[in-house]
């Protein structure tokens, strides 16, 4: 109970209506339940094209980090070469940058490549700061599958690449779906490089759109934990989603 007593007074603040935020004291509960504030939050802001933007740019961002992290982790995991430890130290290296250290590098780059105002830059900034994190799980779960596994799909008649697909990879879905949800979490939370590299507003994701309901001129309370509640249903629906492979991932490969 104690996580969610955030999540309450959100709440609470989203259904107030204006004037009684406005008023000394404020109340801790509303007289009033405007409910109706989740409904003019869409006309007060262009909230769903923000929030197309950052579903855009969250599952592009995933997809193309975990493209990249299989092939890297599962080589790394399965071959032995010059320069793997080196590898697997400078991937932990870069996990330990934040994107605000570097966000004037990020952006000279963004204008160099002329990617500055653009979904594709949001996209690679993000995939490439959750790819190390991705490459670290994945390698770990594939390092713990015994290789006989594929071994024995070899002597079936399967290749490397099919042996991968059939045997490593549902034995290792815990590791990808925790690769998933973390990168998807960590691109539909970003927000200094969004505000930075995206000049259109159009173009913003829904974390940059949500601080606009407070500013010098206007103080809109209501509509700001609205949306920010708003903006907690799909990170929450992806994991009530993918929580069953979880589970299954779990226990896939069990003997008795």
């Amino acid at each position: 109970m104690v996580f969610l007593a955030p999540y309450v007074q959100m709440l609470i603040i989203a259904l107030k209506p204006r004037r009684e935020l406005m008023q000394s004291p404020p109340g801790y509960l509303p007289t009033t339940w405007e409910w109706s504030n989740f409904v003019h939050v869409w006309e007060a802001a262009p909230i769903a094209t923000h929030l197309k933007v950052s579903l855009v740019v969250s599952a592009a961002s995933t997809a193309l980090a975990l493209a990249a992290a299989l092939p890297a982790a599962y080589y790394t995991a399965r071959r032995r070469f010059r320069g793997r430890g080196a590898f697997l130290l400078l991937v932990l290296v870069t996990q330990m940058f934040a994107p605000t250290a570097l966000l004037i590098g990020i952006y000279r780059e963004m204008v160099v490549v002329d990617l500055t105002d653009t979904y594709a830059a949001l996209i690679l900034v993000n995939a490439a700061f959750n790819l190390p994190f991705s490459i670290w799980i994945l390698h770990a779960y594939f390092s713990s599958i015994p290789r006989e596994l594929e071994e024995a799909a070899w002597l079936d008649g399967c290749g490397r690449a099919t042996a991968m697909v059939r045997v490593t990879l549902p034995l290792s879905l815990p590791g990808v779906v925790t690769a998933v949800i973390y990168t998807f979490i960590g691109a539909w939370n970003e927000y200094v490089v969004a505000l930075t590299v995206q000049a259109t507003p159009e173009r913003r994701p829904l974390t940059v759109a949500i601080p606009s309901f407070v500013t010098q001129y206007q103080e809109q309370w209501q509509y700001l934990f609205a949306t920010s509640l708003i903006a907690i249903v799909p990170v929450v629906f992806l994991f009530i989603v993918i929580e069953r492979y979880l589970v299954s991932g779990l226990t896939a490969g069990g003997v008795k």
